[in-house]
């Protein structure tokens, strides 16, 4: 590229003056332009060199939380959780036994507080917080709080479960919409009833849970919100138990919405 710096050096024409000013500008502006990059790697650099020891810790800490998570999961909490699966074994079997009708409300309250030196459900939440151990532990407990009418510990056990299980996910919702129409709350009841319906898309606890929703709805007045959830159940559930008599309440939701 020619310049056009040279010392007494004069434009012959108009056109070429351009040509030079021109030129000019654009080196100008790139010039201001790698300026502008060589002050901000500078600072950059000043920053990293003034501040490095800082730096140097921040990474330092954060690798240290991971290795510390990935520490305590695998040294502490799997080992207790496998040690809260044991203990829950004797709790489980009173649980079960208390399901199958065998001296019930002793055996869910046994199940509830152990005996004998073993561990009940409200142990193993306690003392193995944070596990999936605990975690299945607050299912039982409040099923079995439910059995023993008592809603509120229910609903407060219940809705601390968390499952990607095709049943029990839905069940726990559920069972918390129970514990609700006891309660004499059907608002709060209907809303558990959908959260379980709408938390697995399957035969077994789908239909269930919108049928109840349906019959809350319609004894809430709400009749056309009713009418659609026993739509679903005939449309999108034909097989299932609940479809048998879905018809007579979808006959009793149109009458309503007709008035």
């Amino acid at each position: 590229m020619a310049t056009y710096k040279k010392r007494g050096y004069k434009p012959k024409t108009e056109k070429e003056q351009e040509v030079i000013e021109e030129n000019l500008g654009e080196n100008s502006t790139t010039a201001e332009v790698f300026d502008a990059l060589d002050e901000s790697a500078s600072k950059t650099e000043d920053f990293v060199a003034a501040n490095q020891k800082y730096i140097f810790i921040i990474i330092g800490v954060v690798a240290a939380l991971v290795l510390g998570y990935l520490g305590y999961k695998k040294l502490v909490q799997e080992p207790a959780n496998a040690e809260g699966m044991n203990e829950m074994y004797y709790a489980q079997k009173q649980f079960n036994e208390a399901v199958s009708g065998v001296s019930s409300d002793s055996l869910y309250n046994v199940a509830l507080n152990g005996s004998d030196g073993k561990y009940g459900m409200l142990d193993i939440i306690k003392e193995y917080s944070g596990t999936p151990a605990a975690n299945l532990a607050n299912y039982y407990a409040g099923m079995a709080y439910l059995n023993l009418k008592d809603y509120k510990n229910a609903i407060t056990h219940l809705d601390k479960f968390e499952s990607e299980d095709e049943a029990a996910g839905p069940m726990a919702k559920g069972s918390i919409g129970d514990a609700f129409i006891q309660l004499e709350d059907p608002e709060n009841a209907l809303d558990y009833y959908l959260q379980a319906a709408k938390m697995r898309n399957n035969e077994l606890t789908a239909p269930t849970y919108y049928y109840k929703a349906g019959v809350t709805a319609l004894n809430l007045g709400r009749a056309s919100e009713a009418l659609g959830y026993f739509n679903t159940i005939k449309e999108t559930y034909p097989n299932a138990p609940e479809a048998t008599s879905v018809d007579v309440f979808i006959g009793k939701a149109e009458a309503m919405t007709n008035k």
